[in-house]
């Protein structure tokens, strides 16, 4: 990030920015006593720091795009924890209609056994079962509605593995942020199929955080220690 920001901005401009800024900042206190040096002073800070933020704008777009889709995929591997073998979960199908919802079917692995009836939430057109695997590995199970089928990957591992919660039909946008896999086909009747994979927090000095907050922490000590390191203004 460090290094692409030092290649996409005037980081001459960006030092004189920062250099005005601090000396607008010094007058504040040295001639506090003195108001309308104070008030001036504090104009040129508002306009300097406006004048920062369009010399630092298109860099941090350059980097907050990649940074962007870094983090989706990521939080693929970071941000949940694959089923555990024996575990109990839920698998929830939403189909297109009340109709369809009433045909839903599951056609399951042997190493996956359904732990409990089928419950119908006919507000939703969902029907959620609780299902069970015996042991690790990669699994497809096979959603079955009248003569129309679809998929959905299931990781079952104690080890870090790369899981998708949900498969849509259609919603790019959704699907880009939240699916890691590709869309059901147009044609079916299912519109997603979800499993609840359990939230992954790392656990530092007895608190619980997510790994996105542990990230962006990380990410900032790095900045500032390889901003020095590279002399690059940020």
């Amino acid at each position: 990030m460090v290094v692409v920001f030092g290649y996409t901005s005037d980081q001459k401009a960006i030092k004189v920015a920062k250099d005005q800024l601090k000396a607008h900042l010094l007058a504040v206190r040295l001639f506090r006593d003195q108001l309308p040096l104070v008030a001036g002073s504090y104009a040129k800070i508002l306009r300097g720091t406006g004048r920062y933020l369009k010399l630092a704008f298109m860099p941090l777009l350059y980097v907050t795009i990649p940074i962007t889709l870094l983090i989706v995929q990521l939080d693929r591997y970071l941000g949940s924890t694959a089923i555990q073998s024996r575990a109990p979960f839920l698998l929830t199908v939403r189909a297109d209609g009340a109709e369809a919802m009433n045909a839903l079917a599951l056609d399951l692995p042997a190493e996956i056994a359904m732990t409990a009836p089928a419950v119908h939430v006919a507000a939703e057109n969902e029907v959620v079962w609780r299902l069970a695997a015996s042991r690790d590995g990669e699994y497809e199970i096979k959603v079955v509605a009248g003569g129309d089928n679809a998929t959905k990957t299931l990781q079952v591992s104690s080890d870090p593995a790369r899981v998708s919660a949900v498969r849509l039909k259609g919603h790019f946008w959704e699907r880009l942020f939240t699916s890691g896999e590709s869309a059901l086909p147009a044609s079916s009747v299912v519109e997603s199929i979800a499993i609840n994979y359990p939230e992954r927090n790392i656990e530092i000095a007895g608190y619980e955080i997510n790994w996105i907050v542990l990230f962006f922490v990380l990410s900032m000590i790095a900045g500032f220690l390889f901003k020095e390191l590279l002399g690059i203004q940020i």
